[in-house]
């Protein structure tokens, strides 16, 4: 068949109904043994994907599916010494699981049966036209990826996961967003520690956001809360007995990020297989004979002492020193107490808002009680706290005020705050301002400059 003129359209040009597909970030193989074919599919496709390859026979094709993953393949039917149909039935049940449009000039219901049994997800028939292979191919991706966001979405609400801006200006958490934005263009594993409820799920969601993966998902997981004999299919997939594969999270999370979280919780021959995946950047579903490439960023966290896992034989010391190549640490509530006043009132504009209920008053007195509080929970425990005062209608003796600032007013009023809890601090170090600013958070050249601006004012 010649090859039909195409205008070279790129991506962000798209005529009107195109635009919002997922075409811009997809990776196309296409298999067919005409040169002509092969080069009016690459010039018609080409300019809409992320990255096309081409295949002149099914041996080329299986070569390059062990070296790359791909969204979708174009497939010829009729080739030399194996048909399409033969070459994806017997890919299938080497474990290739990638979506098929199949090019045929036959419509027989034989062949169709067969093409539906092999997994093939759309039909073009020959002879056809440009806008007909460009529908298919959206189509084709556009279902894949409502699959895909609608498992992880039902993960999501199926799950107490953290979501929400990394809130606070205090010199501890500026130096993490420091360290983040240096970070987010890379590739490099991160491990974030810290205690429970310091927000290393945030961390980890805003150092996603700020790379060039925030389009791609993010896949979140407890390792803690997975029983020991389902963590594997859940991870890595898995395959029925009818060869169809039920996709693990980082297949899900694939292009874009996976948080494990708690580590150090997964069962040994678990961890062996993840370091594999993170050497090899492939993967190998349970009952799968190949391996799938993969393209995913890894970010670890846990609050547990690695060095006493270590010792105690529960991590494996090849996957610590493979995750640990930079570690970001969460600082507790108590070293950044200056963030308290914003935490409250976003805690308590978000649950006055979800629960339908009034929001409190944040007085000075309540903020003051709050930012002296050590916070053994850190930022899960205020919002807690927060959750509780709103549905009960006021706060516990030990946080309650007589004050009555609330809303955009408490945090007007952070500077006053500041001040009280900053003095205080300064009075139980008599007067050290060096042990003050330690116990703050801040640098001592922070303290030596508010001092001076407070004694300006009075």
């Amino acid at each position: 068949m010649a090859a039909l003129p195409v205008p070279n359209t790129p991506s962000s040009q798209l005529p009107a109904g195109q635009e919002g597909t997922k075409l811009a970030g997809a990776s196309v193989l296409i298999v067919d043994d005409e040169p002509g074919m092969r080069n009016f599919l690459a010039k018609t496709i080409g300019p809409r994907v992320k990255r096309v390859e081409v295949a002149a026979s099914p041996a080329e094709a299986t070569r390059k599916l062990d070296e790359a993953f791909f969204d979708l393949v174009i497939l010829d039917n009729i080739m030399p010494r194996q048909t399409g149909l033969e070459w994806i039935t017997e890919q299938r049940h080497k474990g290739f699981f990638a979506d098929v449009i199949l090019i045929t000039a036959y419509a027989d219901l034989e062949t169709a049966i067969t093409a539906l049994r092999a997994g093939v997800s759309d039909f073009v028939l020959k002879p056809f036209r440009a806008n007909q292979i460009i529908g298919a191919v959206e189509r084709t991706l556009d279902r894949k990826f409502l699959r895909r966001d609608n498992t992880l979405l039902r993960r999501e609400l199926g799950a107490d996961r953290a979501h929400g801006p990394l809130l606070g200006h205090s010199a501890a958490l500026e130096h993490v967003r420091e360290i983040l934005g240096r970070l987010a263009p890379m590739p490099t594993p991160v491990l974030f520690t810290g205690a429970s409820g310091t927000g290393k799920e945030l961390a980890a969601r805003h150092l996603h956001k700020t790379s060039d993966r925030a389009e791609a998902p993010f896949v979140a997981v407890n390792c803690a809360t997975i029983a020991p004999d389902n963590i594997a299919p859940e991870l890595f997939g898995t395959i029925d007995e009818d060869r169809q594969l039920k996709p693990g999270l980082l297949m899900l999370a694939d292009g874009g990020t996976l948080f494990l979280d708690e580590v150090a919780m997964m069962p040994d021959q678990v961890q062996a297989a993840l370091l594999r995946v993170l050497e090899d950047k492939k993967l190998r579903p349970v009952g799968a004979e190949r391996e799938v490439p993969l393209n995913i960023r890894f970010l670890f966290a846990t609050n547990a002492d690695l060095d006493s896992a270590l010792a105690e034989g529960r991590m494996r010391a090849d996957l610590y020193h493979r995750i640990n190549v930079v570690t970001v640490r969460m600082p507790s509530l108590e070293d950044r107490s200056e963030d308290i006043v914003e935490l409250a009132s976003f805690f308590m504009a978000q649950f006055s808002r979800s629960l339908g209920m009034p929001a409190l008053d944040l007085n000075e007195e309540t903020l003051l009680k709050m930012r002296r509080y050590h916070w053994p929970g850190n930022v899960r425990e205020l919002k807690n706290l927060i959750e509780r005062s709103v549905i009960l209608g006021s706060f516990p003796e030990e946080f309650a005020g007589r004050g009555q600032v609330s809303g955009e007013q408490a945090i007007e009023n952070l500077d006053l705050v500041a001040q009280r809890h900053i003095l205080h601090i300064l009075d139980l170090c008599d007067g050290n301002r060096a042990e003050a600013s330690r116990r703050l958070g801040v640098s001592r050249k922070t303290i030596d400059r508010k001092l001076a601006t407070w004694a300006e004012d009075s």
